[in-house]
């Protein structure tokens, strides 16, 4: 074996600059398959971890799959909002712990704006029960307060003490600006890599201040109330978009979700996160089928460019497999020299590709989530992962062993005749 490793030194070493080729060839296939099923699993978990910790949803009677979407990631709208009462008839349900409403509607500069309570900051939680942190300020605690999530902070510039604007509905018509009550920017909330880092946070009351001169989702003719008059009136939130409930005992969860589905004030409904996230997933689960299909059409170019190159450089060891065979090498002595060296190429090709995505997770992770909110984690490799690595192994190896073959059934005076 120490022989047959002396010749394929020497082998390799003559042929390094191809060879180098090779393993260039491999690492690139290995950072490409890597890199991308990373992304495919942390997108999948950043997905999930948008919200946990929160037992329950509970909206206005509509699909699961739409609630979801609208009062965790701000995507659509609601078909119809709760009454304050119904969320107060929730509020004292004797298996409820704690609620937390949301009010949607409102946006700043492509922004969602979320209207809640203070409350929010203590109950919500994402990933691994993971609380909002603060990255400088405060929560709101004045009327025309707000909190902003980290992207936009960072993509607006914003700071503490910055006052800004919002604007009704998707804010594409500066008409619909709430221009004459601004509100303070008083805290900057730390990045989560979910929904919340896009999110300006206000207050329910808040909410209602700056819709006291509007009905029907339009402003009414002809009157303006001043922000510095707007506590002379009644700032109870009449309708919220969906509530977030945490339950005394997780087992009730059922118990409190029949309540309700039958609560005879409004129709309303009540979804699991987990299994209403499970649901969504297979919906957009296209995405995810997409980026395997990637990573297997990675794999697939990568495994045939590598026989490719090491079929290629057959012509030029047919002389030196020829010698190999005319002092007497059998078919397992040039199967096991080939082997051995395209186990290690393969094997050095895959470590530069594994260190390569290494280093790109850890420069590209801080760009990718300030730009797409798409957090990249260094952990240990997922078992997909493992798979991946140890199939472009057996690969290379197996393609090694073609040229051998096909090197053993050329005719031994066509390996030493001249070439003309």
């Amino acid at each position: 074996m120490t022989a047959l490793f002396g010749i394929a030194w020497r082998s390799a070493w003559n042929r390094r600059f191809t060879l180098a080729l090779t393993v260039l060839s491999i690492a690139l296939s290995t950072f490409l398959l890597l890199g991308v099923e990373r992304i495919r699993t942390e997108l999948r978990e950043n997905f999930s971890s948008s919200v946990s910790g929160t037992d329950l949803i509970v909206g206005a009677r509509t699909g699961s799959t739409q609630l979801l979407l609208y009062s965790v990631f701000r995507i659509g709208a609601a078909t119809n909002n709760l009454q304050w009462k119904s969320v107060q008839a929730l509020a004292a349900h004797p298996g409820v712990a704690w609620v937390v409403p949301v009010s949607l509607g409102d946006s700043h500069r492509g922004f969602s704006v979320l209207a809640t309570t203070p409350a929010y900051f203590e109950r919500f939680r994402y990933g691994n029960r993971q609380p909002l942190r603060l990255r400088e300020g405060k929560p709101f605690a004045e009327l025309f307060d707000a909190v902003v999530g980290a992207e936009v902070a960072d993509s607006l510039g914003y700071r503490v003490g910055q006052q800004i604007t919002l604007a009704h509905g998707s804010g594409e018509l500066d008409v619909s600006d709430h221009a004459d009550k601004p509100f303070t920017v008083v805290g900057v909330l730390a990045r989560t890599g979910t929904p919340v880092d896009r999110t300006v946070h206000i207050g329910l009351e808040a909410m209602e201040a700056i819709h006291l001169e509007w009905v029907g989702g339009a402003p009414m003719p002809g009157l303006k109330i001043p922000a510095e008059q707007v506590r002379k009136f009644d700032l109870t939130p009449k309708t919220v978009t969906a509530v977030l409930v945490g339950l005394k005992n997780r087992a009730a969860v059922f118990a409190v979700q029949r309540w309700v589905s039958t609560y005879g004030g409004e129709p309303l409904m009540a979804i699991l996160p987990g299994v209403a996230l499970d649901e969504l997933w297979r919906v957009v689960g296209v995405g995810e089928n997409a980026l395997l299909l990637m990573s297997a059409l990675v794999a697939l170019v990568s495994l045939a460019g590598l026989v490719s190159v090491v079929m290629a450089g057959l012509n030029e060891r047919r002389r030196e497999l020829a010698v190999l065979r005319a002092v007497g090498a059998s078919l397992r002595h040039v199967l096991a020299l080939l082997a051995l060296e395209g186990a290690l190429v393969t094997l050095l090709g895959v470590l530069l590709g594994v260190v390569a995505t290494v280093l790109g997770v850890a420069c590209l992770s801080p760009w990718l989530q300030s730009h797409f909110g798409l957090a990249l984690r260094l952990t240990e490799p997922t078992p997909n992962e493992w798979l991946l690595l140890a199939s472009v192994l057996a690969a290379g190896w197996l393609a090694s062993l073609l040229p051998g073959i096909r090197a053993y059934r050329l005719s031994l005076a066509d390996g030493l005749s001249p070439r003309i």
